[in-house]
């Protein structure tokens, strides 16, 4: 027979953005704990609103199964000394068993005497079992947290009440000055305390007093309430899923209403709009049939619907003041040109061990000539990168953004435009933030690419040479982010840098532009190539490549985070053909043997030292492959190569007597390993 249990935590109001994460924190840390104690159940169904988390668990069995098995322990010579003292190995066996050594008897085993306990034990009953979920409660973690009244106990919120119901009967704990009963609280203002008789009851009893307590109900109300007010009045509505989460978890009645405010203030840039109404108010924006931004809003409240219209009244004049405030921003802002904010970004820190906006702008001027010059951007693009890297960071001083700090970039791009930037440099501005987060919007634009390339490179070299590298646990300035940026740029404008040979220069150009002192060995050059190189291989990872295909590519020669993409693509596509294991095993083969032995220096082959036929037809084949320089067609050349390769070393004593022979053979072989190479170290691949 199996029973019904109610767990509910009551809370003052949480932050929005903890409750999805906690609920399912408690799911997990519950699950376990069910398990952990053999108690079964069929199914955990998690609610959870701004001042609760709870959950139902359906299917629990009544206790435990009972125990009763005969655990082997160690030798009696072991367990025993010869004055039949108790060793520390049989105290630990028997207290790992919850018995003592009395309980220990020995029994014959192919001759040898172990120690044995029969462990025979009744299953505690869930009712029993259940009271140490307060630990459970406890063992939560946020990353805030906070006491109240004269407590020790720390947790993101006070806990104001406690439900502990199996079917109809309380399970007694509590937690800090808690005690867990049978009462709930229906919504702060429109519900009343509940006594629920029953487990079962929770959902429909707090329904009735103004709580929907299932979060994926409540997100349903809203999303459903939205779009039929979009649907009443012809309008469009972009049911942003981060702003949705936020406002399921800020509400427990949810109640969705239209407001609107003055057509005047569409003259606004939309993006400041939006910010205004979603970031500052958690409002959804509203746009026409056309898909222009609507002088209206759809908002939610946490109630029902008495008394709406004031509702919708003082949520508009809300508004309305964040409005003013943009709009005067915006005005003020125009006043001046963008030279005059330029000018003020060298009082502006980037770091203060690394220099100030201005320097920053400088430098990543300088990154971004030096780099270009492999990526074959036209003149155009260059006089629009100079433009945009001289003023890129001109809105950080401006009073919208200072407002808004979040529309940094975006109003960079208006203003500039206001002020008759060509629209490479305005678009760029707003570009190189870009991505902003591990899997999110690139630069559309060449110019905007090499701005965000340059800036993250000269964060990343910059931040290194002051010495504020990343740990392991530890990247306050988001560096891997930048690095991982940086990787998905090149890759998506397919432009090929080698970091190992790109940064000494792109170092040596910015010397005298940062007081930081710039790495000066090649070790420090190499910790920078290495941190990005990383980051190709989550990359890869992260594009779900075969494990062993990341290893060899990873292993290979290449430093370019473009050519290893490109090389872990044509190992994926051809790892399941016929010929794949034929040309892997022949060049692993080279590769094993020159492990062994290496030639002495050599780089050139002499063909006057050929012995026979098969050396003349290697050395013509790794011609047409040192010519190649697309890795579609160089494994393929591979491919034709193989068979050529297996009559090599069917023909030949590598490890001839001569010694300029075998140093010639060697040498062959060497520059044959040094092509493969530029695909990965093949040994590493797993093939069957």
């Amino acid at each position: 027979m199996t029973k019904n249990y109610l767990l509910e935590i009551g809370l003052e109001e949480m932050p929005a953005h903890v409750v999805t994460p906690s609920i399912k924190q408690l799911v997990q840390k519950v699950t376990k704990f069910l398990k952990e104690q053999g108690l079964t159940f069929k199914n955990i169904k998690p609610f959870s609103t701004p001042r609760r988390l709870a959950l139902l668990v359906e299917g629990l069995s009544e206790q435990q199964d009972d125990v009763d098995l005969v655990q082997k322990g160690p030798a009696q010579k072991i367990a025993q000394d010869q004055e039949g003292n108790w060793s520390k190995a049989a105290i630990g066996f028997a207290n790992s068993q919850q018995m003592t050594v009395d309980d220990i008897y020995f029994e014959d085993l192919k001759g040898t005497s172990y120690a044995y306990i029969h462990v025979q034990k009744k299953g505690k009953t869930a009712q029993e079992i259940l009271p140490e979920l307060a630990g459970v409660i406890k063992s939560l973690t946020f990353k805030t947290r906070m006491r109240w009244a004269s407590n020790d106990f720390e947790y993101i919120r006070p806990i104001h009440w406690l439900v502990s119901l199996l079917d109809d009967v309380v399970v007694p704990f509590s937690v800090v000055d808690v005690q867990a009963g049978r009462q709930t609280k229906g919504h702060r203002f429109l519900g009343d305390p509940v006594v629920l008789a029953r487990a079962d009851d929770y959902e429909e009893a707090l329904k009735n007093e103004f709580v929907i307590a299932d979060a994926a109900d409540r997100k349903a109300i809203i999303t459903s309430q939205i779009k039929e007010l979009a649907a009443a009045n012809s309008w469009q509505v972009n049911l942003d899923q981060s702003l949705l989460e936020e406002v399921t978890n800020l509400v427990e009645y949810p109640t969705s209403f239209a407001g609107s405010f003055d057509a005047q203030y569409l003259a606004i840039p939309e993006e400041v709009l939006i910010t205004s109404m979603k970031d500052n108010q958690r409002y959804f924006d509203v746009r026409d049939q056309d898909g222009k931004l609507s002088n209206h809003f759809i908002a939610v409240r946490n109630g029902n619907r008495d008394h709406l219209d004031n509702v919708i009244m003082g949520n508009e004049k809300v508004l309305v003041a964040r409005l003013d405030d943009a709009k005067f921003f915006y005005e003020e802002d125009q006043k001046f040109p963008i030279s005059h904010y330029v000018d003020r970004l060298n009082n502006v820190s980037f770091h203060d061990k690394i220099g100030s906006m201005a320097e920053k702008m400088q430098r990543v001027q300088k990154i971004g000539q030096i780099i270009a010059q492999q990526f074959a951007l036209s003149e155009q693009s260059m006089v629009d990168f100079n433009r945009a890297s001289e003023i890129y960071k001109f809105d950080l001083v401006t009073g919208m953004v200072g407002e808004f700090a979040e529309l940094q970039g975006i109003m960079g791009q208006h203003y500039a435009k206001l002020a008759g930037e060509r629209d490479a440099v305005s678009l760029a501005i707003k570009e190189h933030y870009q991505p902003i987060t591990a899997e999110s919007k690139l630069p559309s634009s060449k110019v905007g690419a090499l701005l965000a390339l340059s800036d993250k490179l000269d964060t990343i070299i910059t931040f290194f040479s002051a010495g504020m590298i990343p740990t392991s646990s530890n990247d306050p300035y988001a560096l891997r982010r930048y690095a991982y940026g940086i990787v998905r740029i090149l890759l998506k404008q397919k432009w090929a840098l080698d970091f190992q040979t790109a940064l000494p220069e792109l170092i040596a150009g910015l010397d005298g532009l940062t007081p930081a002192p710039l790495p000066k060995s090649g070790a420090e050059t190499a910790q920078i190539a290495s941190f990005i190189r990383d980051r190709v291989k989550q990359y890869l990872q992260v594009a779900d490549y075969r494990y062993d295909v990341i290893d060899a590519v990873l292993a290979s020669i290449q430093q370019d985070p473009l050519k290893i993409n490109q090389a872990a693509q044509v190992l994926e596509q051809h790892h399941d053909d016929q010929q794949f294991k034929p040309v892997v095993e022949a060049l692993t083969r080279i590769n094993n043997i020159l492990k062994k032995v290496k030639p002495a220096g050599n780089k050139v082959v002499d063909d006057t030292l050929f012995e026979n036929d098969s050396e003349v037809e290697l050395a013509n084949a790794t011609a047409v492959l040192m010519e190649q320089t697309d890795f579609e067609q160089l494994y393929e050349e591979f491919v034709d190569v193989r068979p050529i390769i297996e009559s090599y070393f069917n023909d030949n004593m590598i490890m001839a007597d001569d010694d300029a022979v075998r140093m010639n053979r060697l040498t062959q072989l060497s520059i044959l390993n040094r092509l493969s190479h530029q695909l990965g170290d093949l040994s590493q691949l797993v093939i069957k």
